[in-house]
């Protein structure tokens, strides 16, 4: 199974508040006035960040950072789909017309589906990830403090 959870430190800033950074992902930097807002805003950086990846043709970092004082940082939900149909799309090597094909959509949608910068639906995600032969799972688990 794919997740799209880095490693992230939580540092206290030269003012106030919390500096978040990830070791995998040096794009992704951030910063909050407290624990929760610190968290929140690295959740948003880490999505933004890993978006850019494909945007620029590169793979999405592997999350391998791990050490004392790390904590685990998951991208939202629709970000996570985002991604995961970018990453299976290339790795299926079909066309844009073969991945409209299957989902029964016009080609126009599927680049708007394609489109790390274009917010999408997550039933659209969802029908683009079936028809690259995978299945969305969406899970809960607790809130960690950092």
């Amino acid at each position: 199974m794919r997740s799209y959870v880095y490693r992230a430190e939580f540092e206290r800033g030269s003012r106030r508040g919390l500096v978040v950074s990830f070791p995998d992902v040096p794009e992704a930097i951030t910063q909050g006035r407290d624990i929760a807002d610190a968290r929140a805003m690295a959740e948003e950086a880490l999505g933004l960040a890993l978006l850019s990846y494909p945007a620029r043709g590169l793979p999405l970092p592997k999350p391998r950072a791990s050490g004392k004082g790390l904590v685990p940082v998951a991208v939202a939900p629709d970000v996570a789909a985002k991604l995961a149909v970018l990453e299976f799309f290339v790795a299926a090597g079909i066309t844009k017309s073969e991945l409209a094909r299957r989902i029964g959509k016009d080609e126009k949608e599927v680049r708007r589906i394609l489109d790390p910068k274009h917010a999408t639906k997550l039933p659209a995600l969802t029908a683009a990830l079936r028809a690259l032969g995978k299945r969305l799972v969406v899970g809960v688990m607790e809130a960690e403090a950092a």
